[in-house]
């Protein structure tokens, strides 16, 4: 039996991470993007080679360039010799008031968050068209394509668009058994101790933040990475064989009660904020 293979963008860290790490825990050959973080991609690569005994082939490449996510999906099934799951997961997050938009803003967003998971959509299903394979193409969206909150007009906008367009990626690829699926994470601690000391030197995000906005979520704490990885596994395999077109979202039950984003991200300040995605 051939090895299952998954293609992964934007992996070096974050919510990517624990996804690659999860998908070879269960198995998967890997391949994945990276755009700046060479040194946290390469030390993932030797972790699932040595964790897992998978392979793990790593790319950069910069999403945001017309044709780079395709070439990369088409580079990597080559190299691995097949695609079974896609994960569009790179991208970026943008948080800014409808009074402080620019153009070249949305149209960022737009390229890495919307047409680029359009693309590495269509570049995935037409290598398993084209190998016979009946696989699976995962999006990562988020919790704000569902509720609104202040200063995610675009980001929760275009996870939306994501959402919306991949039920009818999904009613495209059905015939040809390949299922197209979104996961959408709520808030997940994607920062290393490290990296949030690093952030609290410029009052930029509390130490505490994560734990604070835990006590405030019905199941008592932020995601992580792997709870993510894990939804994206279930997703990918035999026994969602009859799942395409939905959204799961996972986010321990954090927009049921309409929770307003209050407390802990008081720290934003209400000012333009602009961070890319861990994982990209």
């Amino acid at each position: 039996m051939a090895n299952r293979v998954a293609v992964i963008t934007g992996a070096s860290r974050g919510i990517g991470k624990g996804i690659a790490i999860v998908l070879a825990g269960h198995g998967y050959d890997i391949g994945f993007s990276y755009c700046s973080a060479e040194d946290q991609a390469v030390r993932l690569q030797r972790q699932i080679w040595e964790e897992f005994g998978r392979r793990c082939e790593i790319w950069r490449a910069d999403l945001r360039e017309p044709g780079a996510g395709p070439a990369f999906v088409e580079a990597a099934a080559d190299k691995l010799g097949g695609l079974d799951v896609l994960v569009n997961n790179a991208g970026a997050t943008r948080f800014e008031s409808i009074l402080d938009l620019t153009e070249q803003g949305v149209n960022d967003l737009i390229d890495l968050d919307l047409k680029n998971y359009l693309f590495c959509t269509q570049a995935a299903a037409r290598v398993m068209v084209r190998n016979g394979t009946r696989g699976s193409i995962i999006q990562i969206t988020s919790s704000r394509a569902q509720r609104a909150y202040p200063q995610d007009g675009i980001y929760g906008g275009v996870k939306a668009a994501v959402a919306r367009a991949s039920q009818s990626a999904a009613l495209d690829l059905a015939p040809y058994g390949i299922r197209v699926n979104c996961v959408a994470p709520g808030a997940i601690a994607v920062r290393s101790r490290e990296e949030l000391e690093e952030l609290a030197k410029h009052k930029a995000v509390p130490m505490d933040f994560w734990d604070k906005l835990g006590r405030r979520i019905p199941l008592e704490r932020v995601g992580t990475p792997a709870d993510v990885g894990e939804a994206v596994a279930f997703l990918a395999s035999p026994e969602a064989a009859y799942i395409t077109g939905v959204t799961l979202r996972i986010d321990g039950g954090l927009i049921l009660p309409g929770m307003p984003e209050s407390g802990p991200c008081d720290s934003w300040g209400g000012q333009k904020k602009e961070a890319e995605r861990d994982g990209n």
